[in-house]
């Protein structure tokens, strides 16, 4: 009997240290015999990589970048997510719409209740049932002080766009955050991004072994 699929975001500021256990996560459940696609957001597409580079490098006003983070989104969703989990597969992904509310909603005051518009047009999955909105089934929250991302961020690499804002701009992302985190409580999942990084994926793997998605040795 082929088991259902399972969707699985990464979410957090620049530099609070999410992407070094994706990889890690996605072995996990590899070695339980599942198979895993791993994708990111903006991206995971031809068209959505397109897309991606030109929010990451090109000024814009928030709207504009909000559309363009949602077209690549849609097309994300067409092309890699929803024939994946069709097929039974475990996605994780680097970021979703979270990311959204978070960044262009939070950190660039953008209007909510168009992004929360953007959501339910792009998102939206038809089954017999009718339509619903396709979002994670977890979202792991690597929750970190501003303070302590931009530290490490400074000697990581040469910041883009986002990665460059002031301090104050990843304090809005933050909240933004935190405000998801407060809608969904059963779909997120706070992990401590400040502890030692073997400490951090203790918290993940916890998360994973309580909803019966991995053994508890992973």
């Amino acid at each position: 009997m082929k088991q259902p699929g399972i969707f699985i975001s990464f979410e957090g500021i620049d530099g609070a240290g999410k992407s070094s256990h994706i990889e890690a996560l996605a072995a996990a459940f590899r070695g339980q015999g599942r198979v895993v696609t791993l994708t990111r957001e903006p991206g995971g597409t031809p068209l959505a990589e397109k897309l991606r580079t030109l929010v990451l490098n090109d000024a814009m006003d928030p709207l504009t970048e909000a559309l363009l983070v949602f077209a690549a989104r849609r097309d994300h969703l067409q092309q890699v997510i929803e024939p994946a989990l069709a097929r039974g597969e475990v996605v994780v992904c680097d970021r979703f719409t979270d990311a959204t509310f978070a960044y262009q909603g939070g950190g660039r005051g953008f209007d909510l209740a168009v992004l929360s518009n953007l959501e339910l047009w792009v998102q939206a999955v038809p089954t017999l049932e009718g339509d619903f909105v396709r979002n994670p089934d977890l979202t792991l929250w690597f929750d970190l002080a501003p303070a302590v991302a931009a530290e490490r961020l400074a000697s990581a690499r040469v910041p883009d766009r986002f990665e460059s804002q002031p301090a104050e701009f990843f304090r809005r992302v933050a909240d933004g955050y935190a405000q998801r985190a407060a809608h969904a409580p059963s779909r997120f999942a706070r992990i401590d991004a400040a502890l030692e990084r073997d400490a951090v994926w203790q918290q993940i793997s916890q998360v994973l072994v309580q909803r019966g998605w991995l053994g508890a040795a992973a």
